[in-house]
């Protein structure tokens, strides 16, 4: 017959086995203390270094444990840091974005101060040639706001260019510095008549010229130059810019000069229209 001790050895004769044996130990130990020498020195031979080994793999559990819990929470404080800081830069952005934009609400007052004789509406370019320079663009008015072709268009402290195209709600806008753009302006304080032609080529080095200036005006660096009251297009007193050079031609009839352009028309946001016209013509 096969012996089953999980059927027949009780869990209850175990137990009072285990607890005389324990029993047995101590009074042994009480009473012979030499005969347990042995195996007091086989456990700590072996046992207590054992036992050294558990408690380091332990505490090095624990130590890992203990740093990637702080790794984690490290982790997600930098997340949170991270989101902070990406809000933060959004916030600014947009604080930016609002200070440049008061900004050019301001310069725009400014420019409608110089020029308080003429009724105005403001408007911003949406969209420009592949030139480089803001020679001919759109902006966001047209006809709904009263803006026809021939109106002069100003930015910056100056003369910025003209109307000549208009539909409901945009308009194309051409500047002075077009190759096709011609404004009869004074110079000075005595008011030389010249002829001021758009270039591109010449707005590479950063002016246009003044031409048919006669030969005895004269003329000094720094001058302003405004349109001319006998201009068929332009609006009287409306800074175009300041010289720069001026020579006397080869036919030695007349002289020409450099006006560097008071309008920066490498960038161009915001302009103000001016809805006063002179008569109107073909462009």
């Amino acid at each position: 017959m096969k012996f089953d001790y999980k059927k027949d050895l009780s869990p209850k004769y175990l137990l009072i086995a285990l607890s005389v044996i324990c029993i047995a130990l101590i009074v042994l130990s009480a009473l012979f203390p030499d005969m347990l020498a042995p195996v007091k020195k086989y456990t700590g031979k072996y046992i207590t270094p054992m036992q050294k080994g558990i408690n380091n793999v332990g505490k090095t559990v624990q130590d890992k444990l203990q740093v990637f819990g702080d790794v984690k929470e490290l982790k997600e404080e930098n997340k949170k840091l991270k989101e902070e800081a990406v809000a933060a830069q959004n916030d600014l952005n947009r604080k930016e974005a609002e200070l440049a934009e008061l900004q050019e609400l301001r310069d725009l007052y400014e420019l409608d101060e110089l020029y308080p004789d003429y009724k105005k509406t403001a408007a911003r370019v949406f969209s420009v040639n592949s030139s480089g320079w803001f020679n001919e663009f759109y902006i966001d008015k047209g006809l709904n706001n009263q803006v026809y072709e021939g109106c002069n268009v100003i930015s910056d402290d100056g003369l910025l260019g003209i109307v000549v195209e208009s539909y409901d709600d945009y308009a194309k806008v051409r500047a002075i510095i077009d190759d096709r753009a011609n404004v009869t302006g004074e110079i000075g304080n005595s008011g030389y008549m010249c002829n001021v032609e758009g270039s591109l080529t010449t707005m590479q080095e950063g002016y246009i010229n003044a031409t048919n200036i006669d030969k005895n005006s004269i003329i000094s660096v720094g001058d302003k130059v405004i349109t001319s009251s006998v201009s068929d297009r332009y609006l009287y007193g409306i800074t175009i810019g300041y010289v720069t050079s001026v020579e006397q031609d080869s036919n030695n009839l007349t002289q020409t000069a450099k006006i560097s352009p008071t309008v920066n028309f490498s960038e161009i946001k915001d302009v103000l229209v001016i809805l006063d016209r002179k008569q109107e013509v073909n462009y």
